[in-house]
């Protein structure tokens, strides 16, 4: 379960990460922008996805190894 959690986490880091890099360079990275219902929303979410990745990324840590 630790695995999952952890892998989770780096999932939702790397799309926040991407959502907000895509807002400051208009590189076309990310899943963020392209969920529709997200629009003008797009910063809120990619950050809401790193603050979930942090606390994947606890809850992970706080698992017994296994």
């Amino acid at each position: 379960m630790k695995q999952v959690l952890e892998f989770l986490g780096v999932i939702a880091f790397l799309q926040g990460a991407a959502g907000l890099v895509h807002e400051f360079t208009d590189w076309d990275i990310g899943l963020v922008q392209r969920v529709g219902f997200l629009d003008d929303y797009e910063i809120y979410a990619s950050v809401a996805l790193l603050v979930l990745s942090f606390a994947l990324f606890a809850v992970a840590e706080s698992r017994k190894p296994g």
